[in-house]
């Protein structure tokens, strides 16, 4: 038996979507279940997103402290950002972001996960990227507005992170599953072994 999730998709009888946001919107569908009945199911259709593991050459990830509404909290997170344009390459928007919110370029780029962040009621697929040799972004800085305008950035080393996720401090799911998947990797084949930054993304299909 593969340990591996395969692509699927159950008859819809009918689909409507009762709200259109800026960037995401809502859709229920009724779908057809294994015995034949019809259930309805909501969810949020969502674009996609990138985030970014950025670790230092002294052990340390890139982090950044920003309000979260939907939550009442200001969370540490790591660099991300919405796949805004159809298409658009995964690595090229890490890219950006990492610029845009920390004013860093990286030399060295690796997929670290794939994740469906929230699967029963949402469609959001994320690429979590691995970024090292980082160095200072030549240029200007990137304008921030809204929630980003009261942004903190640090750098705190790795195991001071896996223990603020372990000990219940830190919530965002991408700085989890990022910080996470790097102990992980490092524990097994390493981070050289870690899929090129262009690999392919069946939920996310791109352009090169």
């Amino acid at each position: 038996m593969t340990i591996k999730d395969t692509a699927e998709e159950w008859e819809v009888r009918a689909t409507a979507t009762p709200f259109v946001g800026n960037k995401t919107s809502v859709r229920t569908d009724d779908v057809v279940m294994p015995d034949g009945s019809v259930a309805r199911r909501d969810y949020q259709v969502h674009p996609g997103s990138v985030a970014v593991v950025a670790l230092d050459g002294q052990d340390r990830v890139l982090v950044l402290r920003q309000y979260r509404h939907p939550v009442r909290q200001k969370l540490w997170e790591i660099p991300a950002g919405l796949l805004d344009v159809p298409g658009e390459n995964p690595l090229h928007a890490a890219q950006r972001e990492l610029y845009e919110e920390a004013h860093v370029k990286a030399e060295n780029w690796r997929v670290l996960t794939d994740v469906y962040t929230t699967p029963g009621g949402c469609s959001e697929a994320v690429r979590v990227f691995l970024a090292r040799d980082l160095s200072e972004a030549e240029g200007e800085r990137f304008e921030v507005e809204d929630e980003e305008a009261d942004m903190e950035l640090a750098r705190v080393p790795v195991d001071e992170l896996v223990r603020g996720v372990l000990g219940g401090d830190l919530h965002n799911d991408c700085l989890v599953v990022g910080v996470l998947s790097l102990l992980a990797a490092r524990a097994g084949d390493g981070l050289d072994a870690l899929r090129p930054a262009e690999a392919p993304w069946p939920a996310r299909p791109f352009e090169a």
